[in-house]
């Protein structure tokens, strides 16, 4: 089996197995990296914590968690965490109330159980420097009232994925699948021996880890999430948080675009939009629209749907919301379908490159659900699966070196409109895929994710969600005191 490197001149692991339902996840925004995995990271130290036993806890977050942290909520996340709030099921509506106690009261409510002394702006260090194996590292420190102590440090590699320091992969990616997928090539021999489609190969897999109603009742899950948020995005106006007097637009869009028609529910307003006409400007309009409302509910820790990050989660359903509004389609079939292709996409990229704005810049994230989509809507779109694999590489070709350079390190500018431009170019993609001979390509999927992964070691690391390049030192911005 062959290997891939987490981070340059490190040791490497064998590839691990990835489900669908690792790459989307139901969470918390701003950012995948930099909220829900310091958040998942401070759960996993909670568990390891007899609660009466801690006297004091410190946490330290280094790299890109230093640099953006506050921006992309890092310290916000954390402190819910040890509390023992879960990002799939915490009520999004109180996390200002809870956190804005803790700084009032300098304390935490450990594991919502035990309280202990806690000053957020002495307790949470951050710390520029970045750890060797990768540039989001965050410890946690507890003392214990016998003297004893604890520290352990964590990674958070892109998409709400974490690794321990001196742990291996967990027994669920260690799991023996039927049809195991390390590269495009590997789909293309199944494709050819079993004559499924991708989707299909994808399916056979899952059912290793659930069974097959469960899969599909997740995955539409997941759908319903995504068309949540789209929806509360659109009918939702005011500022983005953070200071940069970012105004929501999709509200606006949205209001527009129907011109004053008359809904009560979500599958009326879907209605509504069906029937508003096919033309090119309209359709791009909506499609811009979902994306937009997508992350500006993540720039506000609204309820999003990791694919595969956070600050890219709006092409995902931008891409899937067109394909259900504006073409011929199975309904609640073709979502599933969608999500299985897309899904292990994305897969691919986290296994041959990365899913880490931090580590690739923002080709790790826009890129890659950029492709994710593209093969997707390709495969629903009745094309064949090597059409579908020529979408995923014609999409992640045109971001290849996409730089990550949020404006004061929120996930605001450029990332809200990246997500837009991102949902086009896998339309366009798969496009042109489904007009195409992919006998005829001259650059497969897997070149082109070997590509990315040379492109992201020699990018310089200031173009990689640092906020110390491009946009974020050329735009001057001024932002009060917090």
């Amino acid at each position: 089996m062959s290997q891939v490197p987490l981070a340059p001149n490190l040791p490497s692991y064998d590839m691990e197995r990835i489900s669908v339902f690792d790459i989307f996840k139901i969470g918390v925004g701003p950012s995948s990296s930099h909220t829900m995995g310091p958040w998942v990271a401070a759960l996993q130290f909670l568990e390891k914590l007899e609660l009466g036993k801690v006297t004091k806890l410190h946490v330290k977050l280094f790299g890109s968690l230093a640099k953006t942290g506050r921006g992309h909520g890092t310290d916000i996340a954390v402190m819910l965490g040890l509390m023992g709030h879960h990002p799939t099921t915490i009520e999004v509506e109180k996390i200002d109330q809870i956190i804005n106690e803790v700084y009032q009261q300098n304390n935490l409510l450990l594991g919502r159980k035990q309280v202990i002394q806690f000053n957020p702006l002495a307790h949470i260090a951050f710390i520029y420097e970045k750890l060797p194996f990768h540039p989001n590292a965050l410890t946690f420190v507890a003392q214990f009232k016998n003297g004893s102590g604890i520290a352990e440090t964590y990674y958070s590699i892109g998409g709400g994925f974490v690794v321990q320091e001196g742990t291996g992969p967990s027994p669920s990616q260690s799991m023996v699948l039927p049809y195991p997928i390390d590269r495009e090539a590997d789909i293309q021999h199944y494709v050819v021996q079993t004559g499924m489609a991708i989707h299909e190969i994808v399916f056979q897999n899952e059912l290793a880890w659930r069974p097959g109603e469960e899969i599909r009742s997740s995955l539409l899950n997941i759908w319903e999430t995504m068309l949540l948020c789209i929806h509360k995005g659109c009918h939702t106006d005011g500022e983005l948080p953070g200071g940069l007097r970012v105004q929501r637009r999709a509200h606006a869009i949205n209001d527009k675009l129907l011109e004053g028609i008359e809904y009560t529910t979500i599958k009326g307003w879907m209605n509504t939009i069906k029937i508003s006409g096919s033309s090119f400007a309209n359709v791009t309009n909506w499609v811009s629209c979902f994306a937009l409302a997508v992350n500006e509910e993540n720039a506000s820790f609204g309820r999003v749907v990791t694919a595969p990050t956070n600050g890219a989660a709006g092409v995902i359903p931008a891409v899937l919301m067109y394909f259900l509004c504006f073409c011929e389609n199975e309904g609640e079939t073709d979502i599933v379908k969608f999500l299985l292709t897309a899904g292990e996409i994305g897969s691919l990229f986290k296994k041959g490159s990365t899913i880490s704005a931090a580590m690739g810049g923002c080709q790790a994230e826009i890129g890659v659900s950029s492709a994710m989509a593209a093969a997707a809507l390709t495969e629903c779109m009745g094309g064949t699966p090597q059409q579908a694999l020529m979408a995923a590489e014609i999409a992640m070709e045109h971001h290849l070196g996409l730089t990550c350079d949020p404006i004061n390190g929120l996930v605001q500018i450029p990332c809200i409109e990246r997500n837009t431009m991102g949902a086009m170019k896998a339309i366009t993609a798969s496009q042109i895929a489904l007009s195409s001979n992919p006998e005829l390509a001259r650059v497969s999927l897997d070149e082109v994710i070997k590509t990315m992964w040379e492109t992201a070691i020699d990018m310089n690391d200031k173009y990689k969600e640092t906020a110390d390049g491009g946009l974020a030192v050329n735009v001057s911005v001024l932002v009060p005191e917090c």
